[in-house]
C-alpha cells in the first residue's frame, strides 16, 4: 500500500499494547496498512489489566459488554469477568489478528518530538535490553496512555522511612505473604474495595485508612452455569442480547440524572451497609454526598469484612509513618509490619506523563497546564498527527465500547492523510476551544459531579477532566460525524514557511 503522492506507507507508532492499542493494530491491518509499531513498556500485553494483578481483582463493567463488538468473548465465567479472563482475552486478540510481529514489548516510550522541518514524529524509546535508547521516525502517532499508567503515592510525612514492606496494590507483590502479618491498607476506593476482603482471612491485624466512604452497591456475579456457557457459545444470538440488555440498561444512566433511578440506586447500597452489625461502623462507612459523586462500586463482602473482629476501620487522618507503625493525628500508634497504598492513579495528566513537544516546540504539559483537554478527547491542537485513546473527558461507561469510537474515527484521519495526500492534520485552537467549552458546561450541569466529594475527575486548575457527560451514544454519534473543517491542514509534497 502507498500514499496518494507515492511515497512509502504512513510509518504509525502506537503507544501502548491495551486495549486501545490492540484494537488500533486491529484496524490498521484491516485497511491494509501494516507499517506499524506497538511500543509497550510492560513484558506483556494488557495495559492496565496486566499490571495490575491484586487479589479480587474483576472489571467492574459487566462482562458482555467488555469485549470489542467484532470480537465477542462467550466463554466468561461470570457476568464480571476477571483480570486473567481479560488479560487472556487479549491475548486471544493479539494472536487471533497477528498483531504479534508488531509487538515491541519492554520497551518503554520515553519522549516525542513533533519535527517541524521533517513533519514526523520522533519518538524515543528505552529499552528492551538494559541501557538501550533508539529514536524512531514516525508519521502518525497513536496514544493508547489512558488514565491508569502512572501511580499515586501519598505525601505522608515518613513514608519514606518506613522499614517493613510497602507495595502500591497496582504493583502487587505477590512474593511477599501476608499471613499472620499487621497489616495497613491506606485507601478505601475501588482496589480496596476488592483486595480488603481477600487478605482480611490470612493477616492478623488489618487497619483500613479511610479518607472518605464510598457508595457500593451489590455485585448480581454468580458464576455461569454450563448450560448457560453453551448456549453463549452455539447461539450468538444470546450474548448478543444480552450485550444489548446492558447497553441499554447503563447508557441512559450515565450522568445519574434520573432521581428516581438514582435513589434506587442508594437504596441498594445501604441495603448492602446494613451488612455492618456495629451502628456506628455503619456511620463512619455510610458517604455523605450522593451516589454517583465519586466512581460508583460494586462488592458483596465489602461491608461483612468489617464485621471481622481483626479489622479496624480507621478514619482519624493519618499524622505520619514511624520505620515500624503508622500515626494518626488522635496520637494513636498502630504498629504494622505491611503497607499497602490502595491509593490510585495520577488520573489527570494522560499523555502528559511522556515528553511530548508539538509544533512550535510546544510541551504537551505546558498546553495542558491548566487542565487536560482534547476534541472529542482524540487530538489536541499544536500535536499534528497525534490520536488519544482514552484521552480527556472520555471516562464513562464501557471504555471498550467508548475506545472503538476513538478508534474508528482515527483511521478515519489516517486514511484522509492518505486519500487527500497531506503531510499532516491538526485540530483547530478555535474547535477545540469552542468544544471543550462545550463540555465544562455540560459537565456543571451534571448534579452529583459537583457535589462535594474527593474523586479523581478534576485537575489541579479545578477543571473536570476525565468525565464524559453524555450517554455512549452520543459520542457514538459525535465520533462518527463529519468534521473535515475542524482540521488545518498540510499538503505532503508542499515546503513548510518558516
Amino acid at each position: 500500500m502507498t500514499n496518494v503522492d507515492g511515497r512509502a506507507p504512513r510509518r504509525v507508532g502506537i503507544i501502548g499494547a491495551g486495549a486501545g492499542g490492540i484494537c488500533t493494530g486491529i484496524r490498521l491491518l484491516e485497511r491494509g496498512v501494516d507499517w506499524f509499531t506497538m511500543f509497550e513498556r510492560a513484558p506483556g500485553v494488557g495495559g492496565t489489566w496486566f499490571h495490575n494483578t491484586y487479589p479480587g481483582l474483576a472489571c467492574d463493567i459487566p462482562s458482555a459488554l467488555y469485549s470489542f463488538s467484532f470480537e465477542p468473548k462467550c466463554d466468561w465465567s461470570r457476568p464480571y469477568g476477571t483480570q486473567a479472563e481479560i488479560c487472556d482475552y487479549l491475548e486471544h486478540c493479539v494472536a487471533r489478528y497477528g498483531l504479534r510481529p508488531h509487538l515491541r514489548l519492554g520497551t518503554a516510550v520515553t519522549a516525542a518530538r513533533w519535527d517541524d522541518d521533517a513533519m514526523v514524529w520522533r519518538v524515543t524509546t528505552e529499552g528492551p535490553e538494559p541501557g538501550r535508547t533508539d529514536e524512531h521516525e514516525l508519521d502518525v502517532l497513536v496514544a493508547g496512555v489512558g488514565m491508569f499508567g502512572d501511580l499515586h503515592i501519598p505525601e505522608i510525612p515518613g513514608l519514606d522511612e518506613f522499614t517493613g514492606t510497602m507495595f502500591h496494590s497496582a504493583r502487587w507483590n505477590h512474593d511477599h505473604d501476608l499471613a499472620r502479618e499487621r497489616v495497613a491498607v491506606i485507601g478505601s476506593a475501588g482496589s480496596a474495595v476488592q483486595f480488603v476482603p481477600e487478605i482480611a482471612p490470612l493477616v492478623e491485624q488489618l487497619h483500613v485508612f479511610q479518607r472518605s466512604p464510598e457508595w457500593v452497591m451489590p455485585k448480581e456475579d454468580d458464576p455461569y452455569t454450563a448450560e448457560q456457557l453453551e448456549a453463549f457459545r452455539t447461539r450468538p444470538e444470546v450474548l448478543t442480547a444480552m450485550r444489548r440488555e446492558i447497553f441499554e440498561r447503563i447508557d441512559p444512566n450515565l450522568t445519574f440524572s434520573n432521581p428516581a433511578r438514582r435513589s434506587e440506586m442508594e437504596g441498594l447500597c445501604r441495603q448492602n451497609l446494613a451488612l455492618v452489625e456495629d451502628p456506628e461502623l455503619r456511620a463512619k462507612l455510610t458517604p455523605d454526598f450522593p451516589h454517583g459523586c465519586k466512581r460508583p462500586l460494586i462488592a458483596n463482602d465489602w461491608y461483612p469484612t468489617f464485621n471481622r473482629d481483626n479489622v479496624e476501620l480507621v478514619t482519624d487522618p493519618i499524622e505520619r509513618i514511624a520505620p515500624d507503625r503508622v500515626v494518626t493525628v488522635d496520637g494513636t500508634h498502630r504498629p504494622v509490619d505491611t503497607i499497602i497504598l490502595a491509593t490510585g492513579f495520577q488520573t489527570t495528566r494522560f499523555l502528559s506523563t511522556i515528553e511530548v513537544t508539538g509544533r512550535g516546540g510546544t510541551r504537551l504539559a505546558d498546553a495542558w497546564r491548566d487542565g487536560a483537554q482534547a476534541y472529542l478527547g482524540i487530538v489536541t491542537a499544536g500535536f499534528p498527527n497525534l490520536f488519544m485513546l482514552y484521552g480527556p473527558n472520555t471516562n464513562n461507561g464501557s471504555i471498550i465500547f467508548m475506545i472503538e469510537q476513538q478508534v474508528g474515527y482515527t483511521m478515519r484521519q489516517i486514511a484522509r492523510l492518505d486519500d487527500e495526500g497531506l503531510a499532516w492534520i491538526d485540530v483547530r485552537p478555535e474547535v477545540m476551544a469552542t468544544y471543550n467549552e462545550a463540555i465544562q458546561r455540560d459537565l456543571d450541569g451534571v448534579e452529583v459531579w459537583n457535589a462535594s466529594c474527593n474523586n479523581y475527575y478534576r485537575g489541579p486548575s479545578g477543571r473536570i477532566v476525565t468525565q464524559w457527560p453524555h450517554s455512549m451514544s452520543e459520542y457514538e454519534a459525535r465520533c462518527a460525524a463529519p468534521d473535515d473543517d475542524a482540521y488545518e491542514m498540510w499538503p505532503a509534497q508542499a515546503v513548510p514557511v518558516d
